[in-house]
């Protein structure tokens, strides 16, 4: 039983799969691109949740497809009508997508956002590397994104960068 039970459950994968595979790119193209991204926690978590519904209805026995795919619409769904109203209503924006933080700005590491956000210095400094800069003066900062990415602002002389503008706490770093 470890390596195989029966045909009928190899059949019933055979035919489940390519049917879920299906709607779930139908479903996409419907609901739209956001559908699969990451730009918040509120989005990676709805996709996350997908990948579950989609591996329990090809293997379990006991999910059927047609129940593994109402599930997939309202979560889709709601995950549509979330990303409307945030357009429309400030609090429903708040709510669901992380504030970007600055944790790195003008070559000081700002430690209390960094113990808030759970982010260490060799993290803030690899991000550094990655975007292509060798020496911390190059870079003007280091925001952790709603995304949970690390952008790297590079330094373009003394004016205020106009993408820091508006972010939580960044007033005070000028």
């Amino acid at each position: 039983m470890i390596f195989f039970d029966d045909w009928a459950g190899i059949l019933r994968i055979a035919i489940t799969a390519p049917i879920v595979y299906v709607a779930v790119i139908l479903f996409i193209r419907l609901f739209g691109k956001r559908s699969t991204s990451k730009m918040n926690n509120f989005d990676w978590i709805v996709t996350i949740a997908i990948g579950s519904i989609v591996g329990s209805m090809i293997v379990l026995k006991n999910v059927v497809i047609v129940e593994g795919l109402e599930a997939i619409i309202l979560l889709l769904a709601l995950q549509y009508v979330v990303t409307k109203l945030s357009l429309v209503v400030p609090g429903v924006s708040q709510f669901v997508r992380a504030t970007p933080s600055v944790l790195f700005f003008r070559g000081e590491f700002q430690q209390k956002i960094m113990q808030a956000e759970r982010v260490t210095r060799e993290e803030i400094v690899a991000a550094i590397r990655e975007s292509g800069h060798s020496k911390l003066d190059q870079v003007e900062a280091v925001i952790l994104e709603s995304d949970a990415n690390l952008s790297v602002i590079p330094r373009q002389g003394e004016s205020f960068p106009e993408t820091l503008k508006g972010l939580a706490g960044v007033e005070s770093l000028r």
